[in-house]
């Protein structure tokens, strides 16, 4: 079993069209049931293809922005595998073990970042045209300006390069992570029992919506990507009615903007409105 998952995944930053099929299969399964069961009704300034038109078109500059990081981060575990350096090669782990770690170190990644463009005023003007969004669906998860992309690439490259963790234990973390951002992002109502049973471990649609709600200190909470354990860890976990979830900012930048793709491309190189 593990030959075949090490086989499989070691590979797979060779094979973009298997990596897109999953990208784009999660974004239709969630795009199908936030339809079916949705959490808040969206009030989108056109319509729902509009809407994901604009989305998307950060998400194909974020996918050939880290098509180039992938260069990076394939010679990066390449390097901690042949100098033995890294926590996957001090603790002497098998395969189990470096899974473990590599997806780990890479989760505390996404939440590390995370945290830090909301901390860092410079940083949070790239981060703010991810919460700009006024209508949070399953296209919103790519959502980032290019800037929030290349931020989130440092510091996934900084965790392989401390977890050392081999391709496979990255690339089952990639596939994680896409999977979890179109889970987490999508409007979809779950039963609350089952969402707050996940939410101990994972990060729960119900849980990522609170990160999205339009006023602080919510929006400065729930930073997971995947394992909500770093925010129970560090308490920045926060809960709050979904009923009582407003989407967009309340500063910062016009919310009848938010689907003005050159608007928020240039929106972070300008003044900020307090």
């Amino acid at each position: 079993m593990w030959d075949n998952i090490i086989n499989y995944f070691s590979t797979l930053e060779q094979h973009p069209l298997q990596r897109m099929a999953i990208l784009v299969g999660g974004l239709l399964l969630f795009w199908i049931i936030e339809g079916a069961i949705p959490l808040l009704p969206l009030r989108y300034k056109k319509n729902k293809l509009r809407h994901a038109a604009v989305n998307f078109g950060f998400t194909v500059i974020h996918l050939i922005i880290h098509t180039f990081l992938a260069i990076l981060i394939v010679m990066l575990s390449d390097w901690c595998r042949e100098q033995d350096f890294g926590m996957v090669y001090w603790f002497n782990a098998n395969v189990a073990g470096a899974i473990v770690i590599g997806v780990l170190a890479l989760d505390f990644s996404s939440w590390l970042v995370h945290l830090v463009m909301h901390k860092v005023p410079l940083l949070w003007r790239f981060h703010l045209i991810h919460h700009s969004d006024n209508n949070v669906d399953v296209t919103t998860g790519l959502r980032h300006h290019p800037g929030d992309s290349l931020l989130r690439g440092i510091f996934f490259l900084l965790l392989i390069f401390v977890s050392g963790a081999p391709m496979y234990s990255v690339m089952i973390y990639q596939t994680l992570v896409v999977l979890a951002t179109a889970f987490t992002h999508a409007n979809i109502s779950l039963p609350k029992r089952v969402d707050k049973a996940l939410s101990y471990f994972l990060v729960s649609p119900n849980m990522h919506k609170v990160h999205h709600h339009w006023v602080q200190p919510y929006t400065d909470s729930n930073y997971g990507a995947v394992f909500s354990i770093w925010d129970h860890l560090f308490r920045t976990f926060t809960t709050l009615d979904p009923k009582k979830i407003r989407y967009g900012l309340d500063k910062y930048y016009p919310n009848e903007k938010d689907e003005d793709f050159m608007a928020l491309m240039k929106r972070p190189f300008q003044k900020l409105k307090e």
